[in-house]
């Protein structure tokens, strides 16, 4: 059994499952799922200020909070006690294309050479990083949701706003991939 919770499931296991938090969310109580809201729950809990964005009542949304709380501690339960010990499978094709730009290393979730402390002193690594991070907490801010909200909870609702948004977020996706990545990569 624990050999199953290691390897990664397919998407036709693996999508409906995450597709049927969306109903048990709204037999529960008309909750709404996604996770950059909870930022702002947290924030409004933790610094009470005269910021007319914190000024609701951010207790009827604890249950977000625990949410997010189980996501946390169930990515370190499976970081420090599911991980599976073997390279990840990365393509042949995309492993090639990799070298060219000096990352080898895939023993990690994420490109050893890319994501450390070090390489966010270099140029490459504090876009990556610094300026990724902001582009996307603001892409978040600006599209009134993250990826899960909008391509999960709101498509499967039919909310326009969120068509819009997932869509919006894959061509930023394929652009970010294909043309603005490999530049950065490159540095």
């Amino acid at each position: 059994m624990l050999e199953i919770i290691k390897e990664p499931w397919p998407w036709y296991i693996a999508g409906p499952l995450i597709g049927l938090t969306v109903p048990a969310l709204l037999i529960m109580g008309n909750k709404s799922f996604g996770i950059s809201s909870s930022l702002r729950h947290i924030c409004a809990a933790c610094l009470p200020a005269n910021v007319n964005f914190f000024k609701y009542d951010w207790k009827k949304e604890a249950w977000n909070l625990f949410f997010v709380l189980g996501i946390f501690f169930g990515g370190m339960i499976a970081a420090n006690f599911l991980l599976n010990p073997e390279e990840i499978t990365v393509n042949p094709d995309l492993k090639t294309e990799l070298k060219g730009y000096g990352i080898t290393d895939y023993s990690n979730l994420v490109p050893v050479q890319l994501m450390n402390f070090e390489s966010l002193l270099t140029l490459r690594g504090f876009i990556t990083m610094v300026v990724g991070g902001f582009l996307v907490g603001f892409g978040t801010r600006y599209a009134g949701g993250c990826t899960s909200g909008h391509a999960i909870m709101g498509l499967s609702n039919l909310q326009w706003p969120s068509l819009v948004a997932t869509i919006c977020f894959m061509i930023g996706g394929f652009l970010m991939a294909n043309l603005i990545l490999p530049v950065i990569l490159s540095l």
